[in-house]
């Protein structure tokens, strides 16, 4: 096949509507009991027993991570507590 001649077709396709579908079916499988917040507090508590009582190399190996950006640091916003 040449391709000599041809003209390119503009081809598109839009997905927010199965976007929006998909989203609904996502809320919908976490059921009406889902609560978003107590999710990331709880996430937070278990980031925070996870790395609690490090030894000082062990301390000192999280806070380089955590300056490296590997880690968030402790109490990261990342939920209210």
């Amino acid at each position: 096949m040449s391709s000599h001649g041809s003209t390119p077709v503009e081809f598109s396709v839009d997905l927010s509507a199965h976007e929006m579908l998909r989203r609904a079916h996502v809320l919908d499988a976490l059921g009406p009991d889902w609560d978003p917040v107590a999710v990331l507090r709880g996430e937070e508590e278990a980031y925070e027993l996870l790395y609690s009582g490090l030894d000082a190399e062990q301390q000192r190996i999280h806070d380089e991570l955590v300056a490296a950006g590997v880690l968030p640091p402790r109490g990261g916003g990342r939920a209210a507590t």
